[in-house]
Order: C-alpha cells, then structure tokens, then sequence
C-alpha cells in the first residue's frame, strides 16, 4: 500500500497504518495510506457502490449526495459532506467516519477517519479497519482478497494497536474468541 518502509514490514510483521489521539473526550483514528494510483480511481474505489463491496464492510446503495441516508445493520447511516474526488463523510450510528483524499504526484494520500466514543475498543477498531483497508490496494489492482484471507492476521494486528495505543487487549481477544466460536 504504501511505498515508504517500514521496521514491521522488513520484520515480516504486519504494517499498521493507524493513529489514535483522544478529542474532546472522544477516540480518533486515523489511517494514512500512500496509493499508487490516481485520486480518481482511488474516489469509484471508496464511492461506488459496487467497488465498495469489493472490499469495505457493509456498503450501502448510495449516490453519495449529502442529506442521504440509510439503514445499515440496524443503525442510520447519513452522508454529511460529499466533495468529490477528495472528500466523503458520513455518520453511522453517531460515529464519524470519513475519506480523504489528495494527489501526490501519481499517487494518491488516503486518510480514512473513524471518530467514536468507546476507548476500550479502540485496538479492537483499528484492527477491524486495518484489516479491511488491506484489501483496498488489491481491488485497486484488479485483485481480490477474500475478507477471510485479510484477517488472518487480525490478532497479531490486534495486539500491537492495543500496546501502540496503551489500551487493555481484553476486550478484542474476547470479540475473536466470539467470532471464532461462532463459526
């Protein structure tokens, strides 16, 4: 995804592309990555629809135009800033989550933002988008990586977002173990 190296990549280590910072009593994440295609096609990828099931979880049938919303796993999706190819916005369930998107000579900055309420999941989260954003760069490339296949390292994932944020890992191990034993 990313050109520049990093010490995990060169470990064999699984990069991780997140930041946490707390605002105004809330949890912030930010995951910044450096595509190598244009912000175009980088903008159908986190827009359309169709390229959206490819490799996000949960897209919705939008346009998207500012004011739309949804139902979406049982909560209210509503897109609140539309400025394409570099911004998308939306609230889902009370949470702001948000593209952003800008040219770096033939590359294109992807900041994906997600703004919630709930520090102890914040490792758990991270590594949920982690995961998901992984698939991206593939789609991008006209591959596919299976959900399955992107989060086989979820829990190596897990445990360094958990010690790079400072938070208690015990409610991420508690959600795998669920999802696990409920397969």
């Amino acid at each position: 995804m990313s050109n520049e190296s990093s010490e995990s990549a060169i470990a064999g280590e699984p990069e991780i592309h997140g930041t946490m910072q707390m605002i105004d009593g809330r949890v912030v994440l930010h995951f910044n990555l450096s595509l190598r295609h244009a912000v175009e096609r980088v903008w159908r990828a986190v827009s359309v629809p169709s390229e959206l099931e490819s490799w996000f979880p949960g897209a919705v049938d939008w346009t998207p135009a500012v004011g739309e919303t949804f139902d979406a796993g049982g909560a209210t999706l509503e897109v609140t800033n539309v400025d394409a190819p570099h911004h998308l916005a939306w609230s889902y369930a009370g949470q702001l989550q948000s593209f952003e998107l800008s040219g770096e000579g033939d590359r294109c900055r992807l900041t994906f933002t997600h703004v919630f309420d709930d520090l102890p999941l914040a490792a758990q989260t991270a590594a949920g988008w982690e995961t998901y954003l992984s698939r991206l760069d593939p789609h991008l490339r006209g591959e596919h990586l299976t959900e399955a296949t992107a989060h086989e390292q979820w829990a190596e994932i897990h445990e360094r977002y958990a010690e790079s944020f400072g938070v208690d890992p015990a409610p991420g191990r508690k959600f795998a173990e669920g999802m696990r034993s409920s397969q």
